[in-house]
């Protein structure tokens, strides 16, 4: 594969411009043709996946990056988020605010593709195949940068997703890898605003800071999550636990994972050992507030350190706060959230009211695991990243966030006087 960065942008270009002309009946032939090319070639992408998955083992990748890593298991889950996408309809053309103005003139917004993509990500390679799907289906392209410990993995992916795209008569420069690991390379492409019209990092607070202080292109940043669940006086505590175990152990290594549970002193004295027996069973270990350190002191549990609450864990570690009311578990999230996922479990609708006015997070939620944050589960097919800033796209990023507009105006001649 080419790896002049320069060249690989400016073909990314030429190909957006055939990209924004393909029929909705090419794009879903080829995300048809990809999912038929996965089935044929999965054995071969799991070897390149346990070839990575081997290599990153005798670096010393921790347990969490390694789950990530894996694709064991998890092709069946993709081929099924590729055909929800091809069951939505196409986001590009769709006309919407159309209104005729006192002087005649007929203006309306119209979806279009955005462009040119270049995303950067770690550990991944499912996200490969969610990028590259979203990114055909709504009339892009896109530029990838994987992350070294998934490099094989993602380098047969890419050639499959390619073939696919020749079968339906696509260009193959609408997804391309860079294939050179040299970390310089991000800078690089970050430097390219000729031809990429937009930046988007998937990974930790390191990447996406300095994704912020070196591009000279839009970033769109997002996808760490030090998410919350408040357990409210009033919550049904029994239905309460089942959330918070899914929340917290269904897959701890992934952003939208609860980091720290707030518990209301009026039930924290039942509740907060019932959590800690339930997730102790299955690997959790604890950081307690000094009045949850007096409720449980089991050997599972620590105090928590100031630092704890401003910490993702990604990982069997859960915090626990006890807090006297709504107001200060809003003003615990508003200090330590990072505008990711945060929740109440009530059976109080104004506390739950409440709640949604006062957290101003990416999504916030009313008696539901914060896992449900994700493309897939939001109906969007799949996700290119999830958003935590407020400009242009917010929370998981589906097709609608991969388009932006142009305003039509037909008009019979009119000047403006």
């Amino acid at each position: 594969m080419n790896t002049d960065l320069k060249q690989m942008a400016i073909a990314a270009k030429a190909a957006a411009v055939e990209m924004s002309k393909a029929s909705l009946k090419q794009k879903n032939g080829a995300l048809k043709a990809l999912i038929e090319n996965l089935k044929n070639h999965e054995d071969a992408i799991l070897q390149e996946n346990q070839r990575d998955l081997t290599l990153a083992k005798s670096n010393g990748l921790n347990a969490s990056l390694l789950e990530r890593l894996s694709l064991a298991n998890r092709l069946k889950g993709i081929i099924h988020d590729i055909e929800q996408v091809i069951a939505l309809p196409d986001p590009v053309g769709i006309l919407c605010d159309e209104q005729t103005l006192p002087n005649q003139l007929k203006v309306a917004k119209c979806s279009t593709p955005i462009g040119v993509l270049g995303v950067i990500y770690e550990s991944r390679p499912n996200v490969t195949l969610d990028i590259s799907v979203l990114t055909m289906k709504s009339g892009n392209c896109a530029i990838l940068r994987g992350g070294s410990e998934s490099f094989y993995t993602n380098q047969i992916l890419v050639k499959i997703i390619q073939q696919s795209l020749l079968e339906a008569d696509l260009p193959i420069e609408t997804i391309q890898f860079i294939t050179n690991s040299d970390r310089a390379q991000v800078k690089k492409l970050l430097q390219l605003h000729e031809s990429i019209d937009l930046i988007i990092p998937r990974g930790g607070a390191a990447l996406q800071q300095f994704c912020l202080e070196h591009s000279t292109i839009p970033v769109i940043t997002g996808g760490i999550g030090i998410c919350h669940l408040f357990v409210d006086e009033s919550a049904d505590l029994e239905r309460s636990l089942v959330v918070i175990l899914n929340a917290k152990t269904q897959r701890p290594s992934v952003c939208n994972a609860l980091d720290t549970l707030l518990v209301h002193s009026s039930v924290a004295s039942i509740f907060i050992p019932k959590v800690v027996q339930t997730l102790n069973e299955k690997g959790v270990i604890f950081r307690l507030d000094p009045k949850a350190w007096d409720i449980a002191r089991e050997p599972s549990c620590k105090l928590a350190e100031s630092a704890d609450w401003d910490t993702e864990w990604l990982s069997l570690i859960l915090g626990i706060k006890v807090v006297e009311n709504l107001e200060e578990a809003v003003q615990h999230i508003r200090m330590h959230s990072t505008g990711h996922s945060d929740g109440i479990l009530t059976e109080n609708h104004q506390h739950a009211e409440l709640f949604i006015q006062q957290v101003d997070s990416a999504a916030v939620y009313v008696n539901a695991s914060t896992r449900f944050t994700d493309g897939g589960q939001f109906g969007l097919g799949a996700e290119v990243a999830i958003s935590t800033q407020k400009i242009h796209a917010r929370g998981p990023m589906g097709l609608k966030e991969l388009t932006s507009y142009k305003w039509i105006v037909r008009g019979n001649y009119q000047i403006r006087n």
